[in-house]
């Protein structure tokens, strides 16, 4: 698996794929009665994904934007992953690392994680936020040596059309002082 897909940095022509793959991975991975995120909150956050409106604001993302970039991971001309990395004056924070649900377990997780450590800087130590009910990835992260820093909290973007929020556990991989 992992020898057929490719990865590398997206393009303004991915934006289509890339806002699919978003979607796809949401539906997979957030709705939780737990917390109220419903199946159709993700439904509606992404009703416009493929709109013009919604692909021009991706392709300027993609083309524009000066402290992240995006990888995406290919598979026979297909995007099945993706991965964003912002750099911050104070740290590198993982925004997203998210592979289609029928590719997830196969490493192309791992294999976006190997090649985004590319565009951190690596004197600074790198955050993610993940779902505080996201198991899977938690544990994925914690495989590749992130710890879990205690602080808790919920993220006014995540807002959902019920009103709840997705919580969030912040995680940390700090740089070896060798």
């Amino acid at each position: 698996m992992q020898s057929l897909v490719k990865i590398r940095v997206a393009k303004p022509e991915d934006a289509s794929q890339i806002n699919e793959v978003l979607y796809q991975t949401w539906l997979a991975t957030y709705p939780n009665q737990e917390v109220g995120i419903t199946r159709e909150d993700i439904e509606e956050r992404f009703k416009d994904r493929q709109s013009e409106e919604k692909l021009e604001k991706r392709r300027n993302e993609i083309t524009n934007d000066t402290i992240a970039t995006l990888l995406v991971a290919v598979k026979n001309g297909k995007i099945v992953g993706l991965c964003r990395i912002e750099r911050l004056p104070d740290k590198n924070r993982l925004r997203t690392i998210y592979v289609l649900p029928e590719y997830q377990s196969k490493g192309i997780g791992t294999m976006m994680w190997e090649e985004i450590q590319k565009y951190t800087d690596a004197k600074k130590d790198i955050t993610v936020e993940v779902a505080t009910y996201n198991k899977k990835a938690i544990a994925f992260y914690e495989k590749l040596g992130f710890q879990d820093t205690g602080k808790r909290f919920k993220d006014e973007r995540f807002y959902m059309k019920s009103k709840n929020t997705i919580p969030e556990i912040e995680m940390i991989l700090k740089v070896s002082n060798e």
